[in-house]
């Protein structure tokens, strides 16, 4: 046994002994190469012996003790530096020594996870090998689109990180109650969650999150068609510091939730409720009188309201900036025009199938909403050239419109596009199926203002003209959309033929202005 231990010392020495000859015989990195003429399998071996001593070097390089990074930055500025890396930096920044591993993996580097990036590949047991390396480090975390997650890894997240306070889960199609209800017992930190298209929550979701995170202030339970008023009351009740609520495409919410969110929720600063078929005036009403902060209202598709919600919120809601009422049929000139009166500090309006507007609206918006940037009319069929006139002569709109959104509004000619010249910060204008707009006046305005995009439906297919220009030049460029196809020019030669026909159809000067 004695003899044994002797050879096995013997033979360690020996394994160390070599060892640092060959590191003393290692060629430093910066010395060159000799160029001395070897046949094939010579070079072949030689290049082999190069990178495994090359391997060696850059490991002594890298060593803790020998890294010049290693030895000018203390620990604690290198832990501040890799803060500020993403989650792929850190991965490499890992992989470079045992010093820089420790480092990149600390927790406090990993307080705020963004993994849309990898969805496809994440999975459950990534999730709790997350957790248990972040703990209680972790405050934000992505997992938007991660449809592998279930709830066994967030109960691990929940019970490893209890001081996250921002999740989202938006897609998550195999989150139920029972994340919900973890969240619940182990993260009473939590500040927001976005749980839309988890189609699998329901009611008890919301009534777990209101006994168990009464810090909520921003939730997203879009798409989640299980929601009713009864999950919605719960949570009002439950936190009372609610300032965002979106519920899209929620059926089941209707006047009696809205109206418990605005009494137990006067906090509340952004409301959607897109597409929640039961809205009427009266839960318009309530978030008005009881949420004077809200500065961003989402009523599309809520066809029942009329003239009164638009009045009531003109009288309250002073700080309204975004008001998108697409689909709200009912809604005339009298309503905007009490709203462009109170609420001056709108900057977008979405009045997409506002039917029975006319050019009033627009003459009393040009007038009453000095800071409106994004303006949609689309399929508003009563507005004509008088009302673009007054929005394009406006001082504010020559300042700050930059989206106009014209498309089916048949009344709309040439004359528009004159009257819009003098906004000189317009980056984008849609005129789909304007019938009266030619492609000579969509010429003009496309060289008047520098980096816009207009937009002009054919019969059979759809051209967009966009002037791109720089300093040094400017050039045109065509793009021809067709059903679900999208071609490009020079993308393939295939389609050579399509853009000549294209340009048989053309007037020579478009043809010529876009260079074809």
């Amino acid at each position: 046994m004695v003899g044994e231990t002797d050879r096995n010392t013997d033979s360690k020495t020996d394994c160390k002994t070599e060892r640092v000859r060959t590191l003393a015989s290692v060629r430093p990195w910066w010395v060159p190469l000799p160029s001395v003429s070897r046949n094939k399998k010579e070079r072949a071996s030689f290049s082999v012996s190069t990178m495994k001593q090359s391997y060696i070097q850059l490991t002594r390089v890298f060593t803790d003790d020998e890294a010049q990074i290693n030895k000018k930055l203390p620990k604690e500025l290198l832990l501040r530096i890799f803060s500020c890396l993403d989650v792929v930096s850190l991965c490499r920044c890992a992989q470079v020594s045992r010093g820089w591993n420790v480092l990149a993996l600390d927790g406090s580097n990993w307080q705020r996870i963004d993994l849309f990036e990898f969805q496809k590949d994440v999975e459950g047991p990534v999730i709790e090998n997350l957790s248990r390396r972040c703990g209680g480090f972790l405050r934000q975390l992505s997992l938007r689109g991660c449809q592998s997650i279930a709830d066994g890894s967030m109960k691990t997240l929940a019970q490893l990180c209890s001081n996250v306070d921002d999740l989202n889960l938006n897609d998550c199609k195999k989150i139920t109650d029972s994340t919900c209800q973890s969240l619940s017992k182990h993260c009473p930190k939590l500040q927001r969650l976005d749980l839309a298209s988890c189609s699998s929550v329901t009611d008890q979701s919301l009534k777990a999150l209101a006994d168990g995170c009464p810090s909520l202030t921003h939730i997203n339970v879009s798409w989640c068609d299980q929601i009713s008023e009864n999950g919605v009351e719960a949570l009002a009740h439950g936190c009372p510091k609610l300032r965002s609520f979106i519920s899209k495409g929620c059926l089941q919410v209707n006047d009696k939730s809205v109206s418990c969110l605005a009494q137990f929720c006067p906090a509340l600063e952004v409301v959607n409720l897109h597409g929640c078929l039961h809205i009427t005036d009266e839960a318009v009403q309530q978030l008005a009188e009881h949420c004077p902060r809200l500065h961003y209202l989402c009523l599309s598709g809520c066809s029942h309201l009329t003239d009164t919600s638009l009045i009531v919120l003109a009288q309250q809601c002073h700080f309204l900036s975004t008001l998108e009422v697409a689909g709200c049929s009912q809604f005339t000139d009298a309503g905007f025009q009490a709203l462009a009166r109170s609420c001056r500090l709108l900057e977008k309006m979405d009045l997409e199938e506002c039917v029975l507007i006319t050019d009033t609206t627009l003459i009393h918006l040009a007038m009453g909403c000095p800071r409106l940037e994004n303006l949609s009319l689309s399929h508003c069929e009563l507005i004509t050239d008088e009302g673009i006139r007054h929005l394009g002569t406006s001082p504010c709109a020559a300042e700050n419109l930059t989206v106009l959104e014209l498309d089916n509004c048949p009344l709309i000619t040439d004359a528009s596009l004159e009257h819009l010249i003098s906004c000189h910060n317009l980056q984008r204008i849609e005129l789909y199926d304007c019938q009266l707009i030619t492609r000579a006046g969509i010429r003009r305005l496309r060289f008047a203002l520098k980096g816009s995009s207009i937009t002009l439906t054919d019969l059979t297919m759809t051209l967009f003209y966009k002037q791109e220009s720089s300093s040094q030049h400017s050039s045109a460029c065509l793009l021809c959309t067709s059903n679900a196809t999208t071609y490009g020019r020079g993308e393939s030669p295939t389609l050579l033929p399509l853009l000549c026909h294209l340009v048989n159809r053309l007037d020579d000067d478009i043809a010529s202005a876009c260079d074809i």
